[in-house]
């Protein structure tokens, strides 16, 4: 394998992305849910200001490298899990994560509890997708 193709790339990527979503699920979410009423718009705010960027910074690339591995080498199983599990994150975000944000940011306290279980389940569903992107990458690179 060499750098000039998509694989080391993409398990670096996947691996970062894994990383990062294990770390909003298992310690960004939890201490938002943690976060008392009065101060939640500021903590909430603040959140969504500092993840945004990192969003983009993990999630281009690895859309970019999931497109390049299916041109390239679009006969390889690790190249479908790991597209199925990245699309399964990605599509998760766009589709029912962050319009959860956007959500959370207006409710009533007893609302936002509800809604903050939900994004759990949300979240735990991007995690495993982000599992199985890198076990695809993984098995490509191998």
């Amino acid at each position: 394998m060499s750098l000039t193709e998509p694989g080391p790339w993409l398990l670096v990527v996947a691996a970062a992305h894994l990383g990062f979503q294990l770390t909003v699920d298992l310690v960004v979410y939890p201490a938002l849910g943690d976060t008392t009423d009065d101060a939640w718009d500021e903590a909430h705010a603040r959140h969504s200001r500092r993840i945004a960027p990192l969003v983009g910074l993990l999630y281009v690339p690895l859309v970019a490298l999931l497109a390049w591995t299916v041109a390239v080498e679009p006969q390889a199983v690790g190249t479908w899990l790991a597209t199925v599990g990245g699309a399964l994150a990605v599509v998760t975000t766009a589709a029912l994560a962050a319009p959860m944000h956007g959500r959370l940011a207006a409710v009533a306290p007893a609302e936002r509890r509800d809604l903050l279980r939900t994004l759990d389940r949300v979240d735990r569903v991007r995690t495993a997708g982000a599992v199985v992107c890198l076990a695809g990458a993984v098995l490509l690179a191998g």
